[in-house]
């Protein structure tokens, strides 16, 4: 079986979810298009279609995690082909598109945090800053990246530090400032595997870095500008995107279709389950929140968007599972007031 990640399909975006299960009333999934003709694509928790409304740009990223960002109700879209990010708000029970923000490169991956926007581009990443809930189009920091190749993967927010993959072979960390201001050069993490097959997709909490480090089979924990510890993914292939819920830690496995469970503590990060749940084709994006795992997976034209309900002992179940006929890129879970 080959360990490669589906680079021609999506990406991830990691919501902060509890361990125990809410109702999930007002709860919504959404992912993107990513057509030539963008759109957000809104779901109930039950896979039913919502809503389909306009980014205002154009799609066609791939081999990347993190194309969607929320925070709250507000919700970052990457516009790939257009070059820019469309920023939406939740109003009621639906999303508004509120704005189109210019990206200093071709974007792949947002995250908020620190009063801010973050987007990675394929050369650049970048910083703007929030005054409500309105993105200022105006970035107020650029860095280069340290390949700046085209295969930047995915941007997460630590302790005053971005954590940035790049799938040539890097995982690299850039500075902020007190204000969360991108400020200076990418620094290239200390402890990194020579070669390092494929970093890929990661997860951020507090001052720790997940990365996975697709076609090596392993996952990383980046802390400080520091690699800590690897471990295996065991007899699961490509371990690509990674999500986090409480103590436990989830990867997606392109060529495996399947997902895989780790408790994490410390430095520790321990495979729990080889295999927790399975899915249709391969996984493409993973994401967490309100006692929910969303699941994007691909088999060519068609993907699949699966919910799983998450047990205190993280043991998955699936809620729902619907078939979209577009190769649909990130995903978010949102919950409404």
């Amino acid at each position: 079986m080959k360990k490669i990640c589906a680079f021609s399909l999506p990406a991830l975006l990691i919501a902060a979810a509890s361990v125990q299960a809410g109702t999930n009333q007002n709860t919504l999934v959404v992912t993107a298009s990513n057509a030539s003709n963008n759109q957000l694509l809104v779901y109930d928790t039950t896979g039913a279609p919502i809503q389909a409304v306009s980014t205002g740009g154009q799609g066609g990223v791939g081999g990347n995690s993190g194309g969607i960002a929320a925070q709250g109700g507000q919700v970052a879209v990457v516009n790939f082909g257009s070059q820019n990010v469309s920023i939406f708000d939740l109003v009621g029970h639906g999303f508004q598109m509120k704005q189109l923000v210019p990206a200093a490169s071709n974007p792949v991956s947002v995250a908020f945090g620190n009063g801010h926007l973050y987007v990675l581009g394929t050369t650049k990443v970048e910083s703007h800053q929030i005054f409500g809930s309105h993105v200022n189009s105006s970035p107020d920091g650029v860095s280069p990246l340290y390949l700046a190749d085209g295969s930047a993967a995915q941007v997460g927010v630590v302790t005053n530090q971005l954590v940035i993959s790049e799938k040539t072979g890097v995982i690299e960390t850039v500075n902020l400032g007190t204000d969360g201001a991108v400020s200076g050069a990418a620094t290239l993490v200390q402890n990194l595997p020579n070669p390092a097959l494929a970093p890929f997709g990661l997860v951020t909490r507090g001052n720790n870095a997940y990365v996975t480090i697709a076609h090596s089979n392993e996952i990383s924990l980046v802390r400080n500008g520091t690699v800590l510890t690897i471990t295996g993914s065991g007899t699961e292939m490509a371990p690509c995107w990674v999500t986090l819920v409480g103590p436990f830690l989830f990867s997606s496995n392109s060529p495996s279709h399947s997902i895989s469970r780790f408790a994490v503590y410390g430095q520790k990060i321990v495979q729990d389950a080889a295999k927790a749940a399975t899915v249709n084709g391969a996984p493409t994006d993973i994401a967490s929140g309100d006692g929910l795992i969303g699941v994007i997976d691909g088999n060519g034209p068609v993907s699949h968007l699966s919910v799983f309900n998450m047990d205190e002992d993280g043991n998955l179940t699936l809620k729902a599972s619907t078939t979209v006929n577009a190769p649909i890129n990130g995903v978010a879970i949102v919950t409404g007031e």
